[in-house]
């Protein structure tokens, strides 16, 4: 079984709400907290429009990850015992380019050699959340899964090995879930998906990325295995001899297309998760998440 070939559709325009709600049990005196919601600027997709608020309010400064992610850093030095951050985006995503069925003869001997590229190297090795694991062993082992004679092939044979033997189910992992749970209970979210593609990927050889973003699902382009809403959304991307960074959704078994917003990139979950920081005080603490992509007129032809 294969993945679809993406196809050339109009240009797409969405406006992205993503509202963060952390409440505590008691005040929080300070916080500093480093935010990663700022969708990337590049070949795929074009930033029009970004900007956050926060109540109550607080300090903010940007600065660029070592991926090249934009994160904003927020300090809030005032008491409260409830924190709202509400980002707002607007995205252009362009058409996806037509892929070969195959790469051409000694495609697996250029890929094998990215090995030791510097610039490749943390993709190309494994990391703290997408590693080998003897259930990992186990897994490959039991499904035959192994690099055949052409990688963008034997990539899309993986991704729909992935999404035939796992079931997507909301809340049956968390975050901080190793690959493990999914490879035990066959049961997962994106994240857990992507990690193991990843894994596998890399132990291969193929420089493989995480990509962190947003999926706009409507009735007509529904996704078929995952998530059954607009959401928050992660995904791979394996670079390629030709063809640069090649992006799989294997939660979904189809090649990233129009409907899919980058936000960052980076070895795992762990590199870019949406919020991550620290208070003083706060005791226990409660997070909500809202997330609304919407599809905006004026998109043009390729």
């Amino acid at each position: 079984m294969s993945l679809p070939v993406a196809r050339p559709v109009r240009t797409a325009r969405y406006r992205i709400e993503h509202l963060t709600r952390f409440g505590y049990s008691s005040p929080v005196r300070r916080c500093a907290m480093s935010l990663c919601l700022q969708p990337l600027d590049g070949a795929r997709q074009q930033l029009l429009g970004f900007g956050i608020t926060t109540t109550p309010p607080g300090g903010m400064t940007t600065e660029t990850d070592p991926f090249g992610n934009t994160r904003h850093v927020l300090t809030v030095n005032e008491t409260h015992d409830t924190l709202e951050v509400m980002s707002v985006s607007t995205v252009e995503v362009f058409p996806s380019p037509l892929l070969p069925e195959r790469l051409g003869p000694g495609a697996w001997e250029v890929v094998r050699s990215w090995i030791t590229d510097p610039t490749c190297w943390q993709f190309a090795h494994p990391s703290p959340g997408a590693g080998p694991t003897t259930a990992l062993a186990g897994f490959v082992s039991e499904l035959g899964i192994e690099p055949g004679s052409d990688p963008l092939a034997d990539l899309v044979q993986l991704a729909s090995a992935l999404n035939d033997n796992f079931d997507y189910v909301a809340g049956s992992t968390s975050v901080d879930s190793p690959i493990d749970v999914i490879l035990s209970t066959r049961r997962g979210v994106c994240q857990d998906y992507a990690h193991v593609m990843i894994a596998i990927a890399r132990s291969w050889g193929v420089p493989t990325r995480y990509v962190s973003g947003y999926l706009h699902v409507d009735e007509a382009s529904g996704a078929r295995n995952g998530p059954a809403s607009t959401a928050t959304h992660a995904w791979v991307e394996c670079r390629l001899p030709g063809l640069g960074w090649v992006e799989f959704d294997p939660t979904n078994r189809i090649l990233v297309d129009h409907r899919y917003v980058r936000t960052a990139v980076g070895r795992d979950y762990r590199d870019v998760p949406p919020t991550r920081g620290v208070v003083e005080g706060g005791a226990n603490s409660g997070l909500e998440v809202e997330v609304r992509v919407t599809r905006l007129g004026g998109a043009t032809q390729p």
